[in-house]
């Protein structure tokens, strides 16, 4: 499963504009830099993370080394400063996101009926910012086989090797997989390499021009019905 607009209903926009204010206002607040300056080298830093991947590489390793190039602050300063902006300050974004009635329950119905389970979500954040954004769906207490973050990938959406690289984690082939997502752009890609794909459309974000169509689209209770007749 995708995880923003999929099991959780965010307004990603909204929740960027908040999340960038504060982490400008923590770097004014600890010396570490210009506000402004420090969110436009994240930008760039999460689209090189985005775009120039590595096998042997994995992405915070790939965001750091290029924030660490053209930021002018020493690691020790930096990771220390991020760690605690997500520790104590990221919480706060909080009201961004809540859950979409029953997706918590069905969650769970679909674990107990023996699928292995993935958050697919779009991996340029690290597993504590991750988690925080599960437990506001409520789903974040459940026995998954994988959650994807910027700490064990090595690819990002809408890169199939990001998929690929999924599947390998969890020791299944493409075709034995379905993806479930609300975004035509970085959700469907799955269906290149074999995978199934089901667009949910509650929260749905439709990119010009889709390279795959889904195999389903309609609603969480129309999945959960779909996954019933094929467990």
């Amino acid at each position: 499963f995708d995880l923003d607009g999929t099991l959780l209903d965010i307004d990603m926009n909204a929740f960027l504009l908040d999340y960038f204010r504060l982490i400008a206002q923590m770097a004014e607040e600890r010396d570490f830099g210009n506000g402004k300056e420090l969110v436009a080298q994240i930008w760039r830093s999460t689209d090189v993370m985005i775009h120039e991947h590595s096998p042997d590489m994995f992405n915070e390793e790939i965001f750091m080394s290029d924030f660490l190039a053209h930021w002018g602050r020493p690691e020790h300063e930096v990771r220390p400063f991020f760690d605690e902006f997500y520790e104590k300050v990221y919480p706060r974004l909080y009201y961004h996101g809540k859950e979409f009635p029953l997706v918590p329950q069905l969650v769970r119905e679909i674990i107990e009926q023996g699928y292995q389970v993935v958050i697919a979500t779009q991996s340029v954040f690290p597993r504590t910012a991750i988690q925080e954004r599960m437990d506001w769906a409520g789903v974040g207490h459940y026995p998954y086989s994988y959650v994807t973050c910027y700490e064990n990938m090595h690819y990002c959406k809408p890169y199939v090797d990001y998929y690929l690289e999924i599947a390998k984690n969890i020791g299944v082939v493409p075709e034995e997989c379905i993806m479930v997502g609300n975004d035509t752009g970085e959700d469907l890609p799955a269906g290149k390499i074999g995978m199934q794909t089901y667009l949910i459309e509650d929260r749905l974000i439709d990119k010009e021009p889709v390279s795959c169509e889904p195999d389903w689209r309609g609603t969480w209770s129309e999945l959960f019905e779909l996954l019933k007749k094929n467990a």
